[in-house]
């Protein structure tokens, strides 16, 4: 028995020397090494918290933000830094979100295979690079996988974490919806934490600030172009390479690079409306799973994580696949329903496992050691970032494709046991007679 528990602390050991090992590499990377291409939102992160601690300006409470009003609290927690240091601010911003991740891990060790699902997210971290540690979004992926994993026994807590997540960024709130349709009393547990939780937040920006802005990080959004590395963007990618009629354009005030030319403002807008009607789609087909299992969702802890955690990444890949906007960071969001699965131990994730480390790999060499020549019109670079693009439709399909399925699988198991009673029945029936 001793020889077990040594070699398990050993293991987790192990696991968690590699796990800060990674984010400390991360942060040399993004701090010393590539800098402001994968480092460089931190900027604008800082200059907002000076802006708001030396005078008094907050994003959304004294002007418009494309980002919700809850990302202030880790911009402000990272200025412990120091708001004049470039360096001591990215380094205590990594510091902030290793700490969100520990804890996390913490959390994810306490499941079934919670090694392996560490392992798994130590690996994901590590190919996707610096971009997965130096952006708002690293921030929120913690809080998520936390919720996922605590969804059944703790639905509350996983309601809060996912809803205080969609207030520093939006993408968790849509994981509300899988967490709905597997709990047992969602308007109590899933509902009424969200609305009070958001009613605090809008009852705190009135009080200090105004609230005119509280929601531009939705409408702000709308005048966006078609970013280069959207997936809906691929054939203008592609195009640029050879026509002058799409261009490449940098664009200043949002940091990032669009492709402007013949359709692009089509397509965006196309984007648009497809966004909408994918991801009500997407909860369409989340809770067809829900009313298919019934109340085997109830007496099957393991059908409703299922649905929890699949239907999360259903959505997120949904998100990603189409939107206009395609932010390397983006890929983050992978991270906490694959972890959750794997650490769960839930069947049928390995291939979904495995895809979702080739994303992020790829992820890694477009962003950022080939962006600036795909920025210039690198065939090869467009090329790897078109692959990455491809494969990310794919996940998405291979994901639906399960919960559909899988769900079909169970209707038929259900339908033959039925009728096999049926016909013992009847055996039992003309034997008695």
């Amino acid at each position: 028995m001793r020889d077990v528990i040594r070699r398990l602390v050993r293991r987790r050991g192990a696991l968690w020397s590699a796990f800060l090992a990674v984010h400390l590499w991360n942060a040399v990377m993004g701090v010393a090494i590539v800098g402001d291409r994968a480092f460089g939102d931190l900027e604008l992160y800082r200059h907002w918290a000076g802006l708001g601690l030396h005078q008094g300006i907050w994003p959304t409470l004294q002007f418009p933000s494309v980002y919700p009003v809850g990302s202030v609290v880790p911009m402000v927690v990272a200025s412990l830094g120091g708001v004049g240091s470039r360096a001591g601010y990215a380094i205590a911003w990594s510091l902030m979100v290793t700490a969100l991740d520990a804890a996390a891990l913490a959390v994810l060790l306490r499941r079934p295979r919670g090694m392996a699902g560490g392992r798994w997210w130590t690996a994901f971290l590590l190919l996707l690079g610096p971009v997965g540690l130096g952006r708002i979004d690293a921030v929120v992926v913690p809080l998520t996988l936390i919720a996922l994993l605590w969804a059944l026994d703790r639905p509350v807590v996983a309601s809060f974490l996912l809803t205080a997540g969609a207030w520093i960024k939006v993408a968790p709130g849509a994981l509300l919806w899988p967490l709905f349709a597997a709990v047992r009393r969602p308007w109590r547990d899933v509902v009424l934490p969200a609305a009070a939780l958001t009613g605090l937040v809008v009852l705190t920006v009135r009080f200090l600030g105004r609230s005119d802005f509280l929601a531009t990080f939705l409408t702000d959004q709308s005048g966006r172009g078609l970013q280069l590395e959207a997936v809906g963007a691929v054939p203008w990618l592609l195009a640029a390479l050879v026509t002058r009629s799409v261009l490449r354009v940098d664009n200043l005030v949002l940091n990032d690079w669009e492709l402007h030319g013949v359709g692009t403002r089509a397509a965006g807008q196309v984007l648009g409306v497809l966004f909408v009607l994918a991801v009500v789609a997407a909860a369409g087909l989340v809770w067809w799973r829900r009313e298919l299992l019934g109340a085997r969702l109830r007496s099957d802890r393991t059908a409703g994580a299922e649905l929890v955690v699949r239907g999360a990444l259903l959505m997120t890949l949904t998100m990603i696949v189409f939107d206009k906007v395609g932010s390397p960071q983006y890929m983050t969001w992978l991270a906490a329903p694959v972890a959750a699965a794997v650490g769960l131990g839930l069947p049928g994730w390995r291939r979904t496992a495995r895809w979702a480390l080739v994303v992020a790999g790829v992820t890694q060499a477009v962003f950022p050691w080939l962006y600036p020549a795909i920025t210039r019109g690198d065939a090869v670079g467009a090329a790897v970032l078109a692959a990455r693009n491809v494969l990310l439709v794919v996940l998405l399909v291979w994901t639906a494709r399960t919960l559909v399925l899988g769900g079909r699988e169970r209707a038929d198991a259900g339908i033959e046991r039925v009728a096999q009673q049926e016909a013992l029945d009847r055996v039992r029936a003309v034997t008695a007679g």
